[in-house]
């Protein structure tokens, strides 16, 4: 027959085993969750730039929606202004027509063409803006004013979406760029690829200013 001291020291090591088994298993899978943490990090971030990014076309498309309404306004008191609106009508078309998605955003070229023509619109629609001061009669109408508060509104949410994508893809690119993340990248997400951001421009700090 086994003594006491022996059977106790059996019991012992079954529950130092226990423990130690226990143990291990909180350990891997802690290590595991961390892992798997690490690994959804990339198109974690990579989804909140698409998603960013999306708003930031959503703000550009409204401003785009309201030019047409804005020239139409201005025409009906400055039609000699044809220049002007000419050139709204035109930046604005030119904008509307180049296309850059959320799965192209990493494209360099294309991403630069997108923030030329809207600069270049942004430039036309605060030229028309400036001639206004011209006519009292246009800058008291209650259409115009309108207007003015809805594209005032619209260039602030387009300063704010911009800010707010800058910051997704300065995340995004940091963690692709970076070790872990970029031998992540390369193992599991091979298709990941930096994205392009906006680069500053004269007065870019601020949206335009539409007030009168």
């Amino acid at each position: 027959m086994r003594s006491g001291a022996a059977i106790a020291g059996s019991h012992a090591g079954r529950a130092w085993f226990g423990r130690a088994r226990a143990l291990a298993a909180a350990v891997l899978l802690a290590t595991s969750l961390s892992a798997c943490g690490a690994i959804n990090r990339v198109p974690t971030l990579e989804e909140q730039a698409k998603s960013a990014w999306s708003e930031v076309q959503n703000q550009y498309q409204r401003r785009a929606d309201l030019i047409p309404n804005l020239v139409e306004t201005v025409k009906g008191y400055a039609q000699q202004e044809k220049d002007v609106l000419v050139g709204v009508t035109e930046a604005r078309a030119k904008a509307s027509s180049v296309k850059v998605d959320a799965s192209t955003v990493s494209d360099p070229q294309k991403f630069k063409e997108f923030q030329d023509a809207q600069n270049q619109l942004s430039g036309a629609l605060g030229r028309l803006l400036v001639t206004v001061e011209r006519y009292p009669d246009l800058k008291s109408n209650q259409n115009f004013l309108a207007l003015q508060s809805q594209l005032e509104g619209t260039e602030n949410r387009i300063a704010v979406a911009r800010r707010d994508y800058i910051g997704a893809v300065q995340a995004y690119n940091t963690e692709v760029r970076t070790i872990p993340g970029r031998w992540i990248a390369a193992w599991f997400y091979p298709e990941a690829k930096p994205m392009e951001t906006f680069t500053a421009t004269p007065n870019s700090e601020r949206p335009p200013n539409v007030k009168f």
